[in-house]
């Protein structure tokens, strides 16, 4: 734990904390006035803009916001938990339950409302494999012919683009491989997600069969659209099951909301934040066109910058609700 902290702080390159050097506001001032907050994202680059609109709206409130800091889920919660930085607006309230817990769950930390709805995860293949092998079923892969389409280094086994390391979605994967005795069918590829899907995209483009695991928000699914380009595989038919969507398909993830986490400690001392993290609500489908738009070329940290304002100004009615909420739980 102490190697942990002491790598958090590290990357976090002396970050001040947000309630730590608050000083005293002017009486009529703007209630983030002299605060100063650090907001944490992974290292998926799409998790700026969702980042970006928060800390537009704390601006608006008067805090100061230092530039947002990259550290993988488990290691954001941490450091939030522990004050080193204020609050991270991409946490999976599901898949990232157990970061939560690990770091102090509500005793450190705080998530309020449901910053954006209806998140979805699981595995897919091309729509062409599906319809020609009668694919629906991810354990379908047992079959040696089966796992032997999707093979890609000639070994036999299907080659699944996987999550990488970190994020939380690898142990699920780890989970279903071994609970569905696949492991020897099915390989988890791992390492850089968006240069594995790069490749994953070129193969689909050469007519060739592919496997890889995604999730919306995010702009894969913009590209290679469920239902006509690619197929959402299910879990094993038959048998109970958690994780069955609101359609009766069961991908193997439950539906998940993101939410944004902060340092319970600031919360309890910012009441104008506290409320804007409860009333902020970001439209899935405005994710994955932002997403899409940064994977076409509009990537850089200036485009990120004028998306997230951009949709500020077309939803400034929305935006000013917000502030004005927040503003009035601050008196």
């Amino acid at each position: 734990m102490q190697a942990t902290r002491s790598l958090v702080r590290h990357l976090l390159g002396g970050a001040l904390l947000a309630f730590g050097i608050a000083t005293q506001a002017l009486a009529g001032s703007l209630p983030g006035q002299g605060i100063t907050v650090q907001p944490l994202k992974s290292s998926l680059a799409e998790e700026a803009f969702q980042t970006l609109l928060v800390n537009r709206a704390l601006e608006k409130l008067g805090y100061t916001v230092l530039p947002m800091k990259d550290l993988e889920p488990a290691t954001e919660h941490l450091a939030i938990a522990n004050g080193d930085a204020t609050f991270m607006a991409n946490h999976w309230h599901r898949l990232h339950a157990s970061f939560y817990e690990n770091s102090g769950g509500d005793a450190k930390l705080v998530r309020g409302g449901v910053y954006a709805e209806g998140a979805v995860q699981g595995y897919l293949i091309d729509r062409a494999t599906a319809e020609r092998h009668g694919i629906t079923h991810i354990d379908q892969l047992k079959d040696p012919a089966i796992a032997k389409l999707f093979d890609t280094d000639g070994d036999g086994r299907a080659d699944l683009t996987g999550c990488n390391p970190g994020w939380g979605c690898e142990q699920a994967i780890e989970q279903h491989l071994a609970a569905h005795g696949l492991r020897d069918s099915i390989t988890h590829r791992q390492g850089s997600y968006a240069a594995l899907m790069a490749d994953t995209m070129t193969r689909y483009k050469q007519g060739q069969p592919i496997l890889y695991y995604t999730w919306t928000p995010y702009w894969v699914s913009a590209v290679l659209r469920p239902g006509s380009d690619v197929v959402w595989l299910q879990m094993p038919a038959g048998g109970a099951s958690d994780t069955r969507q609101p359609n009766g398909k069961d991908y193997g993830f439950p539906a998940d909301q993101q939410q944004i986490v902060a340092n319970r400690a600031f919360i309890e001392k910012n009441p104008a934040a506290a409320r804007l993290f409860e009333v902020m609500r970001l439209p899935i489908a405005d994710i994955n066109a932002q997403n899409l738009r940064m994977s076409q070329g509009a990537n850089t940290q200036r485009d990120v910058e004028r998306h997230a304002d951009g949709w500020i100004r077309a939803h400034q009615p929305v935006f000013d609700g917000w502030i004005a909420e927040a503003l009035a739980a601050a008196r």
